[in-house]
């Protein structure tokens, strides 16, 4: 099945997609990943999820990715002695290390290291950002804090700490073993979340030893900090608007997705645009006019993939969510000014040997309208280098390895197919064409353009070009 766009699209998993014949039905409506959301999933229910993907994949005969996201450290507070509390503006609010049921006046902290780590000035979060509070006194086991934005708070409600740089561990031990579960389960992609700086991945790696993707969720103020630092140390990127807009003012979002985009893609890593994209259709059938116009900036900006999450996880319309998302794509790759933008946004290749076959190739394939860029990769890292050039021709990406296809559904404009790998450079042409031809990418006597490295199979040797003619033998 040969997508009519660029763009991915990610589609969450969960109640209202709970079965192999629904995960069908999103993936021919257009998902390309799904994402599994390790906040409200059992490993067990992992896996067979997992398995289901799997069996769909099959099915269709196309590599399917899956994204597993995991918790990462959730910071809440304690309970109340009732069942909710009201604090008013002004008034002063203690945060302790007293267990036991709080009041209008103080509440647990469940936390030590943040307690350890607040420190006057400090802002705090309560509830999604409902409430706010300042710091005006830090001590052990202790902060002392004014209301600035009061309301009625209940039990175990999310705190946020825009300020606060805390030293907890990135992977919780639930984390750890969701972890060790994805990977032994065979998911492409690692989600991490409240990051807040590049080292936070480094436990990740040690554990994933390239077995899949690790995907860098940007949702904090101090990621943003270290924004290039992370994008050194992650495979991928995800603007999670939904923390982020909670922990920085909600005006500063827009202009930090398109930061973040243009940085990933400078670096040739792919990025996720997520929150909210069709959130009106969790329980309407068509979206309101500014979420399709929000889906669109995304695209226009570039980005990998854009993703579902309650739409199609929880809402009353998953399909329907799922294709009118990608009918949104197909209508703006359409439009005169795409590529416009998309050119006037590409970064001058990186000083490789690897960036400049695939700006040459690029440049080349646009130049003589060529067919299709066919890159033969083993990693995917010749793939992802010709992506970052964002051409305006499709990309076709060869690679014996299944585990390489399906990282590579994430990444913006790859159509992956898994084949075994070439016998020599006349082998690798002939079914570079054969491919092409196959798949719906080139007719007889039209021309692509082929990337590989030379020697055949050897990761990260691309520097080879090739143009060939289509032949009639493609179409036997």
């Amino acid at each position: 099945m040969r997508r009519q766009r660029r763009v991915k699209i990610v589609a969450t998993l969960g109640p209202a997609s709970a079965d192999q014949a629904a995960i069908a039905r999103l993936f021919q409506a257009g998902a390309d990943v799904f994402r599994i959301n390790m906040s409200h999933t059992a490993p067990d229910r992992m896996r067979e999820m997992v398995r289901m993907i799997r069996a769909v994949e099959e099915d269709l005969g196309r590599p399917v990715g899956i994204l597993a996201d995991l918790q990462g450290p959730k910071l809440r507070i304690g309970t109340f002695a009732e069942p909710a509390v009201m604090l008013d503006r002004g008034a002063t609010f203690v945060l302790d290390a007293d267990p036991t049921p709080g009041d209008a006046g103080r509440v647990h902290v469940p936390h030590p290291e943040v307690l350890e780590a607040l420190e006057p000035g400090h802002c705090l979060l309560l509830d999604d950002g409902k409430l706010r509070l300042t710091v005006l006194e830090a001590m052990p086991g202790r902060a002392v804090t004014r209301v600035e934005v009061g309301g009625r708070l209940t039990a175990r409600k999310g705190l946020s700490l825009p300020d606060t740089t805390i030293a907890f561990p990135a992977l919780t031990e639930k984390d750890h073993r969701d972890l060790e579960a994805a990977l032994h389960a065979g998911v492409d992609w690692i989600a991490m979340s409240f990051i807040q700086r590049a080292a936070d991945l480094a436990a990740a790696r040690k554990i994933t030893r390239g077995r899949a993707g690790l995907l860098a969720k940007i949702e904090k103020p101090q990621a943003i900090k270290d924004l290039h630092d992370i994008l050194d140390a992650a495979d991928a990127l995800m603007v999670a608007r939904g923390d982020l807009g909670v922990e920085m003012p909600l005006e500063k979002v827009p202009g930090l997705q398109k930061q973040i985009t243009r940085e990933a893609r400078r670096a040739g890593k792919p990025v996720v645009v997520a929150t909210q994209m069709l959130e009106s259709m969790i329980s309407s059938p068509v979206p309101t006019r500014a979420e399709v116009s929000d889906v669109a900036t995304a695209i226009f900006e570039g980005a990998d993939a854009v993703m579902l999450s309650a739409e199609s996880a929880a809402g009353q319309y998953p399909v329907e969510a799922v294709a009118t998302m990608n009918r949104i794509a197909e209508e703006v790759e359409r439009d005169p000014t795409f590529a416009t933008v998309i050119e006037g946004l590409r970064a001058p290749p990186e000083r490789t040997g690897a960036d400049a076959i695939a700006a040459a190739a690029r440049q080349i394939a646009e130049t003589l309208d060529l067919s299709a860029v066919v890159s033969w990769t083993s990693s995917g890292a010749t793939a992802f280098r010709v992506a970052r050039e964002r051409p305006t021709v499709p990309v076709v990406s060869i690679s014996p390895s299944l585990a390489t296809g399906r990282r590579l559904a994430l990444v913006w404009g790859v159509h992956a197919v898994v084949d075994a790998d070439a016998r020599d450079p006349d082998d690798m042409v002939e079914r570079a064409c054969r491919t092409a031809f196959a798949h719906g990418f080139a007719r007889a006597g039209e021309r692509i353009i082929i990337v590989a490295g030379v020697p055949l199979g050897m990761p990260g040797a691309t520097n080879m070009v090739r143009i060939t003619y289509v032949g009639p033998k493609a179409a036997e």
